[in-house]
């Protein structure tokens, strides 16, 4: 049984990621992720693979939905605490005209959540719909 302090923390974590979706602040990304993730998933019907440091990359030289004055939704719509040390949280998230479904393999380490894999979905883009 993980303890309430376990389950504060996992969910201060999803609001880092969150907090990371919407301003793309890579200061803090070493929070958010452990150096060795892996996110996977299908952009334009191919499979697309990026390691931690390339999501890094990509969060740093594109604008953020915050400068793009995008506005911001986010939910957790499940939290699977496997035990004290592993967690699985999927998450909504819209990140400019994209509305993400993705699923967040979370690993506490040293008393640290941080997001171990993310495998993501593209489930509407909003400017397609527009």
């Amino acid at each position: 049984m993980t303890s309430q302090s376990g389950v504060d923390g996992l969910l201060r974590a999803v609001r880092e990621y969150f907090d990371l979706m919407y301003d793309s602040d890579v200061s803090r990304f070493d929070r958010v992720f452990r150096p060795t993730a892996q996110l996977h998933g299908l952009r334009d019907g191919k499979m697309r693979m990026l390691t931690a440091q390339a999501y890094r990359e990509i969060l740093a030289t594109a604008p953020s939905p915050q400068s793009q004055g995008a506005p911001r939704e986010e939910e957790v719509l499940f939290l699977d605490i496997t035990s004290p040390t592993q967690a699985l949280v999927k998450v909504r998230v819209r990140i400019s005209a994209l509305v993400y479904v993705d699923y967040l393999s979370y690993h506490r380490v040293d008393g640290e959540w941080l997001v171990s894999a993310k495998a993501f979905h593209v489930e509407s883009n909003l400017a397609a719909a527009a």
